[in-house]
């Protein structure tokens, strides 16, 4: 079985825009970490896509872009993922984030009824982590 997430510090975010009262965050490059059970190796690849919060509520000014996101909180239902998006998310219940960029201070604090996560296209291999090269 494949396991495949989003490692939010150093993907790279185009814009961020209200379109209709949700707020699109668009990829340019989302550095994906894939896991397959058994193995202790594991892939980096990068891919576009869009994390869409429905019906969302913005705290503070949006963060200028393109920026590189420095990590922080993505919500949906009961679970918070730090530094990381699980792949497939499509939230169904109140969702969140707290996301830090690099060379700001700003930050991009979302409350919104749902969130989904709309990648394009097909991922592009950047490279194989061994144990020893984390």
């Amino acid at each position: 079985m494949e396991i495949s997430s989003i490692v939010l510090p150093g993907s790279e975010v185009e814009s961020i825009q209200i379109e209709d009262g949700d707020l699109i965050l668009r990829f340019a490059r989302a550095y994906i970490v894939k896991t397959i059970s058994g193995s202790e190796e594991r892939t980096k690849w990068w891919q576009a896509g869009d994390l869409v919060f429905e019906q969302a509520e913005v705290e503070g000014d949006l963060p200028q872009c393109p920026a590189v996101c420095a990590g922080g909180d993505v919500g949906e239902n009961i679970y918070t993922y730090r530094d990381m998006i699980q792949i497939p998310m499509q939230g169904e219940g109140a969702a969140h984030c707290d996301l830090k960029f690099e060379g700001t201070d700003l930050r991009l604090k979302v409350r919104s009824v749902r969130v989904r996560l709309n990648m394009q296209d097909r991922p592009r291999y950047v490279e194989h982590i061994r144990p020893n090269n984390p």
